[in-house]
Parts: C-alpha cells; structure tokens; sequence
C-alpha cells in the first residue's frame, strides 16, 4: 500500500489528482490490474468526472452547497454534518482499472479528491492489485 498527500486550501474544493496517481503508477511499475484508492476522513471522499471544464467542478460543489447548506437540522455538535453527509454521498473510494500502466479514463475524466471540511492535511490510501 502507499499514501497520497494532499494538502487542501479552503473549507469545500475539488482537487484534481490524476497527475498524482500516474505518478504512483510510474513510481511503483505498476502495469495491469486494478487500483482502490480510498479516503480514510469522514469529511473527504474521491470522485472521478469531467476535468476539461473547470465550471463542471464549480457547478459540484455550488449545488452540493444547496443540497446540503453548511447550516441546516444538525444535532452533531462539531458543526461540520454537512461534511459528513457530502461525503457519504460521494465515498470514500474508486476502484480504477489500470492497462499498460495508465489508468483507464474516458476522454473528459479525471480523479478528484473532495474536500468538505478542510483547509486540512489528507491522506489516500492506494493498493494495486495485478491482474
């Protein structure tokens, strides 16, 4: 297994981390088989969608905002519930298929880490398991 570090910046952000994972690919040689990248914070979770339009993760997470507003019907006493459930939304993981020591994205696609409780230090879990 590996980690991933990230570093986030504000509170709710979309941060684009497929240039981290192929880096980990190339690092480790790793060629065919499966990736499980998983999210071990109950206030962040990983996504993969479109990447070549920054609106489209601006558009995320402005309506994940209405969804579930940072203040609402919250008993958890920490006042970060709306991170809580954005993120049981999302999940704590993606299971990507790696060939020829890329991974398999469509055209548009990228992997997003998603904040919802930050700016914080995070930590992904990343186990290859070859085909």
């Amino acid at each position: 297994m590996e980690t991933l570090e990230i570093r986030t910046g504000s509170r709710e952000e979309m941060i684009d981390i497929t240039g981290q994972v192929r880096t980990l690919l190339r690092k480790n040689g790793w060629k065919n088989g499966a990736l499980l990248l998983y999210c071990p914070h109950t206030t962040g979770a990983i996504t993969v969608n479109e990447g070549a339009d920054p609106s489209v993760v601006r558009d995320i997470t402005v309506n994940m905002r209405k969804l579930v507003p940072l203040h609402g019907d919250y008993k958890h006493l920490e006042g970060n519930s709306d991170a809580h459930i954005k993120t049981s939304m999302f999940g704590p993981d993606q299971m990507l298929i790696i060939e020829d020591g890329d991974i398999m994205l469509g055209t548009w696609q990228r992997i997003f880490f998603c904040e919802f409780d930050g700016p914080r230090n995070r930590k992904l879990w990343a186990q290859f398991m070859s085909s």
